[in-house]
């Protein structure tokens, strides 16, 4: 697994740990550095959080979410936007500050994943978080 071959912030690196901290117990989690030098995290090669920074050095954080989170989240227009390129699939951004909700953001992050993963591995991720 690669970690953090392009951002190189200390934002930047704040936000790729923080996102591991709340990725890696998800089932089937995989780290990858695209062409472009965002890290994403994915299930089975589908990304649900991305991570970039611009030639500035300004980190962004884009998660995949519904269609009503975003639309919920872009109300909130002082913290939100939609992410550029792929917004129109759903994915959001957020206005990278010095203070993160980081509990408001592992909850969007665990949205996305189970979003994203193939059912059977949500299946998995249900009774593993609540064993009868």
């Amino acid at each position: 697994m690669i970690h953090n071959q392009h951002i190189k912030s200390e934002l930047g690196q704040d936000i790729i740990f923080q996102v591991r901290e709340i990725s890696n117990p998800f089932p089937e989690v995989e780290e990858q550095i695209d062409k472009f030098g965002h890290t994403s995290f994915r299930i089975k090669d589908k990304p649900f959080v991305i991570i970039g920074e611009s030639e500035k050095g300004l980190a962004s954080l884009a998660i995949k979410t519904l269609k009503t989170t975003q639309s919920f989240l872009l109300n909130q227009q002082d913290r939100f936007f939609k992410t550029p390129y792929i917004g129109q699939h759903g994915w959001t951004s957020l206005h990278i500050g010095k203070s993160l909700d980081w509990k408001e953001i592992e909850g969007l992050i665990k949205e996305a994943y189970l979003q994203t993963a193939p059912k059977k591995i949500v299946a998995a991720f249900r009774s593993m978080e609540n064993p009868e």
